[in-house]
């Protein structure tokens, strides 16, 4: 797949086959994954690649946590979104709602969407982002995104699909049990893995993009 149209193609997958992702074709989306620029070549991220029983046994853990009322407690913090950041976040979540024939009072189809994102959307398989806490925690999360994207964009190529995630790991102790990933690492994201189910109405939602005159300015060109 050309680059060009992995980048305007590319959409968060919520819904996924049983398929089982081989390892040697995540390896190989690691492999180019690394390639991804990073502060001064500092490759923060550590990556810990989930699948079969660890992933269903830190899923089921997620959501009797989440089930419990217990509070998530993630390794990063994320502020709220306000004004029109929060109104971008409703309008997608707006479609999917609607695609997933979720309306505004049944809080029982509600809560069976949130546990999904604790379930990793039910992909067979994950990998779970996190750097060393000595780091400083801005320029890590945004060499963690770089490979995030890298990720993504290179599972297409695979014909994969993909979700970058808080939720799999908002409840970091769990996550950190069954990885043996050790305390003195920051779990940052979660990006979910596997082949797509074009069935599964969530994954037909579409997402705008702003124009570029909303969020661009250029500075020392002639008109």
């Amino acid at each position: 797949m050309d680059l060009l149209e992995a980048v305007n193609s590319r959409k968060s997958i919520r819904g996924y086959k049983s398929d089982p992702v081989p390892k040697e074709i995540l390896k190989e989306i690691l492999e180019v994954a690394v390639r991804a620029p990073s502060a001064d070549n500092s490759q923060p991220w550590e990556i810990t690649v989930i699948a079969g029983p660890v992933l269903k046994e830190i899923a089921e853990a997620n959501v009797e946590a989440l089930n419990s009322g217990r509070p998530a407690a993630p390794d990063v913090s994320h502020k709220p979104y306000e004004g029109i950041y929060r109104n971008r976040q409703i309008e997608v979540g707006k479609k999917i709602f609607e695609l997933m024939d979720i309306s505004r009072g049944d809080q029982e189809k509600r809560k069976a969407w949130i546990s999904r994102g604790f379930r990793f959307f039910d992909a067979p398989a994950a990998f779970i982002l996190a750097a060393d806490e000595s780091l400083d925690p801005a320029r890590a999360a945004s060499d963690i995104g770089g490979i995030a994207q890298t990720i993504c964009l290179d599972a297409q190529h695979y014909g994969l699909g993909t979700c970058i995630t808080s939720q799999g790991v908002l409840y970091a102790d769990i996550v950190k049990q069954f990885t043996r990933i050790p305390k003195t690492k920051k779990i940052y994201w979660s990006i979910s893995i596997g082949y797509p189910d074009w069935d599964f109405p969530a994954n037909q939602v579409k997402t705008g993009r702003e124009p570029l005159q909303v969020n661009t300015t250029w500075l020392g060109f002639d008109e």
